[in-house]
């Protein structure tokens, strides 16, 4: 759950800072058609997240932190059993679910 957790706060952060910044622009910029503020929040946001993104995969997890966390969740490879406490073991059920 953790890594979904992390996986999840790793895109909202890009988008917050987007969202952050454009209001910040707004100050001196007059922007009124909401469609237009969304598209460029959208925009900058994946830009920035692409960004750090490919930071941190060629220089290093601290890029990371400038996604919200140092370093990008890790999933089970397929076919990997899943381990915790919260695994379901399907050989215990009986047939048929």
């Amino acid at each position: 759950m953790y890594q979904i957790a992390i996986s999840l706060w790793r895109t909202f952060v890009p988008y917050l800072v987007a969202f952050v910044v454009l209001q910040a622009a707004r100050l001196g910029i007059h922007l009124n058609n909401a469609t237009v503020n969304s598209a460029l929040t959208t925009g900058f946001g994946t830009v920035y997240y692409a960004v750090f993104r490919v930071l941190e995969h060629r220089y290093g997890a601290r890029w990371g932190w400038f996604l919200g966390a140092a370093k990008p969740p890790a999933y089970a490879l397929a076919g990997t059993p899943a381990t915790g406490t919260h695994a379901i073991d399907y050989t215990r059920l009986p047939e048929g679910g």
